[in-house]
């Protein structure tokens, strides 16, 4: 019994050096494939292949391409694995009209730049010169053009902080028909209502209104003059409830004064 034992035993060595030498082969093939992948990525990274070869740009409308691609410090002779997108979104936010910045990375050599622009609600007048209100309630300085604005209310005597900040809030409620029929605006505060303001309209007509109400009177504002004379203008006044006031002819006015004066 013994013997038959060992005869057994001298029958497996074959087996198991076998097993050990197909698991040392295994072994031996990964670590080629270990170390031959990264002879490439090494040579990958240091090579031209590794270069940004593509920059897209998507979002924006204000900015240009070129411009934010410039200002993101990113070229075609930047390794794309030293991209940092941190480091590009901070540059990127720190454009007066830049709400958010996004930045992808798509292999082997495309970089993605997704922004979202502020929106230009307003415009505020100084002498000639008009200045973009943006919807963050900031004046930019640096984007002025004396061109006359289309399609956006121009704003007068205005300044930023929270009387701005609330009439930006209020125009961003407003429907885009009404806010179209807005020529301009002027911040006009009275010693009982820091947020009064006049506003003149396409259409001829006045409006007398506080900021505290603005958007909601405002936006009944088609159905005010559809019962009013059109051939008649004057001021809708929208502070308390709303009434009408037509203008009175300018001969009139003068025939007052002289009155007054005679007396």
């Amino acid at each position: 019994m013994e013997k038959g034992k060992i005869v057994a035993l001298e029958d497996r060595i074959p087996k198991l050096k076998e097993q050990r030498r197909r698991k040392a082969n295994k072994r031996l093939v990964l670590l080629l494939i270990l170390f031959f992948t990264m002879i490439v990525v090494i040579a990958y990274t240091q090579s031209p292949l590794s270069h940004v070869k593509h920059i897209t740009v998507k979002g924006n409308e204000v900015y240009t391409k070129s411009e934010l691609i410039k200002l993101s410090g990113i070229t075609n002779d930047t390794n794309i694995w030293k991209v940092s997108k941190s480091d590009v979104t901070s540059k990127l936010g720190q454009l007066s009209e830049m709400k958010k910045a996004i930045i992808k990375i798509q292999w082997p050599n495309t970089i993605q730049i997704q922004v979202k622009e502020h929106k230009r609600v307003a415009y505020l007048k100084q002498d000639t010169t008009f200045f973009p209100v943006m919807e963050n309630g900031k004046i930019l300085k640096d984007r002025k053009t004396e061109i006359i604005p289309v399609n956006s209310p121009i704003l007068f005597e205005f300044t930023e902080g929270k009387v701005l900040n609330q009439m930006v809030k209020e125009l961003e409620i407003l429907p885009s028909e009404i806010l179209n029929s807005i020529s301009e605006i002027h911040y006009s505060p009275k010693k009982t209502d820091q947020y009064h303001i006049s506003l003149f309209m396409n259409d001829g007509f006045e409006v007398s209104a506080t900021l505290r109400t603005f958007s909601e009177k405002m936006s009944h504002y088609p159905s005010i003059i559809s019962q009013l004379d059109p051939n008649k203008k004057g001021i809708i006044d929208l502070e308390v409830g709303s009434y009408f006031k037509a203008f009175e002819p300018e001969v009139e006015e003068t025939e007052v004064e002289k009155d007054k004066g005679e007396g």
